[in-house]
C-alpha cells in the first residue's frame, strides 16, 4: 500500500430541471452514474455522502482516493460522460492527499474517511502565514491543545489531508461522526484554543450524510422516500 493517497472531494449541484425528466430517463441516468462509480470502486476508494436537505448549493458530495493522480483523474472523465453528470455543476472541488502530521506522534492513515459512521462533516482549511513563522517546537507547543480537545471526542473521527501546492486550500478537513450535536462541541471548544487564532479560513462547511451511491443518487429525485412512502400506504 502506498505511503500517500491522494483524496478528492467532487460536490456535485443537480439542476432541478433534471427532476422533471421521465422516470426511465432518470433511472438510466443513474445507472450510468453509477456503473462508473462501480468500476472506479473495484480496486479504489470511493464513499458517496448525500447533502440534500444540509445545504443549497450542492446535493452530492463523492470522495474519491488513488494513490495516482491519473485514476482519479480517468475517473471524472469517465463520470462526466454519464447521462446525469450532463445535468450537474460542480460548485465545490477539493484535491488533497495523506501525510504524516508534524505535530503528532500517530501514525498516519494512507486513506481518510473509512469508518462507518452516520455523518461526514468537511471544510478546507488555510492557516495565516505568520503561523509558519513561528518555530516548529513553538507550532508543536500550540498544536498540542488542539490535539488534546479533539481526543477527549473519541467517537468522532478525525482527518486530515494536505493540499499545499496541488490545490487552493491548504488543508481539507473532515470529521466523521454518528451525533452532528457531538461535533458542534466539538468545534465550539476548538475555537477557543490557541491554534484557531492562526486560521484564516474555514468555510464553506458541508455536513453531509454518509450511504451508499446508490441511495444517495436515489435522494437527488426521491425514489427511495416516494418506494419508502408508497410502501407504508400500502
Amino acid at each position: 500500500m502506498a505511503d500517500r493517497t491522494f483524496a478528492k472531494f467532487t460536490f456535485f449541484k443537480l439542476d432541478p430541471a433534471w427532476q422533471r425528466r421521465g422516470a426511465g430517463e432518470r433511472a438510466q441516468d443513474k445507472a450510468e452514474f453509477l456503473a462508473a462509480c462501480e468500476d472506479f470502486a473495484q480496486d479504489r476508494s470511493l464513499r458517496a455522502y448525500s447533502t440534500v436537505g444540509t445545504r443549497g448549493d450542492v446535493d452530492l458530495v463523492l470522495l474519491s482516493q488513488s494513490p495516482i493522480l491519473e485514476d482519479i483523474h480517468t475517473f471524472h472523465v469517465v463520470l462526466a460522460q454519464s447521462g446525469l453528470a450532463k445535468w450537474m455543476s460542480i460548485p465545490h472541488s477539493y484535491l488533497a492527499m495523506t501525510k504524516p502530521s508534524p505535530y503528532s506522534e500517530a501514525e498516519a492513515r494512507t486513506e481518510i474517511c473509512t469508518s462507518e459512521r452516520k455523518y461526514l462533516f468537511v471544510y478546507p482549511l488555510d492557516k495565516r502565514r505568520d503561523w509558519y513563522r513561528l518555530p516548529l517546537e513553538e507550532r508543536r507547543r500550540v498544536m498540542s491543545e488542539h490535539i488534546a480537545i479533539g481526543r477527549r471526542y473519541p467517537e468522532i473521527t478525525i482527518n486530515t489531508a494536505y493540499s499545499f501546492g496541488i490545490d487552493d486550500q491548504e488543508f481539507v478537513v473532515s470529521f466523521e461522526a454518528d451525533e452532528p450535536g457531538m461535533f458542534l462541541d466539538l468545534v465550539q471548544e476548538l475555537r477557543a484554543s490557541e491554534s484557531s487564532a492562526y486560521t484564516l479560513r474555514d468555510t464553506p462547511i458541508f455536513s453531509c450524510v454518509a450511504m451508499s451511491i446508490g441511495r444517495a443518487l436515489d435522494a437527488l429525485d426521491g425514489t427511495a422516500a416516494s418506494a419508502q412512502a408508497s410502501a407504508l400506504a400500502g
